[in-house]
């Protein structure tokens, strides 16, 4: 047995809601890895009509989300088209309306809002209806609550919730976390996982490190 085939874009017959993202999603500025799975009942292939907001390939944002994540019914990621100028008084978008708004105006006010590229990191669960905005670092193994609301970066295996988002825990202490990005057991090739999946389910640093 060497595991699932990632290109397989609903890898459990039974349960069509649940998708490996990599060969639903064709997007020039969408990145995702293998065997990320987003879960809906709407059904997986629409992820990026209902889970990616305000994304343009004009902008030049991307959104790169590693592999081996969970990602739960609802979530969001809020790109950088979503952002308005706000250097000065008024944050309405006259421009895009044009007859005449759009004279005058300094694109260089609005693209000075822009924080770059969303990045989701290998192994991280993101839960139901969570909301990620634009320019965020979610770290290797983080856990994003239901709801929560991640306007900022988030630290490897860290568990955060709220609105905004905060970090309520760390799932593992600073050196077994700092072995673990070591380890960087989602890089191995998919037959490795699959000799090493009591290692990498278990939570003894020494067996994974240890692991052929």
């Amino acid at each position: 047995m060497h595991g699932p085939n990632p290109d397989i874009k609903h890898p459990m017959p039974l349960h069509p809601r649940v998708g490996f993202l990599k060969p639903l999603v064709d997007a020039e500025n969408i990145e995702i890895g293998d065997f990320t799975y987003y879960d809906d009942p709407a059904g997986p292939e629409h992820f990026v009509e209902k889970c990616i907001l305000h994304h343009y390939p004009f902008i030049g944002d991307r959104l790169v989300i590693g592999r081996y994540c969970a990602i739960a019914e609802g979530a969001k990621f809020v790109m950088n088209g979503a952002n308005h100028a706000m250097s000065g008084f008024s944050t309405y978008p006259f421009n895009i309306f044009g007859s005449g708004w759009e004279e005058g105006f300094d694109p260089a006010t609005w693209s000075q809002e822009l924080r770059g590229d969303t990045v989701v990191g290998n192994d991280v669960w993101i839960g139901m209806e969570a909301l990620v905005m634009p320019g965020v670092t979610v770290g290797h193994g983080a856990i994003v609550a239901a709801r929560a609301v991640v306007s900022r970066d988030v630290p490897p295996y860290a568990i955060v919730a709220g609105n905004p988002a905060k970090v309520v825990k760390t799932r593992f202490d600073p050196d077994t976390v700092e072995r673990l990005l070591a380890v960087a057991w989602w890089d191995w090739p998919v037959d490795k996982v699959t000799r090493n999946l009591d290692a990498i389910r278990g939570a003894d640093i020494s067996r994974l490190e240890q692991a052929a």
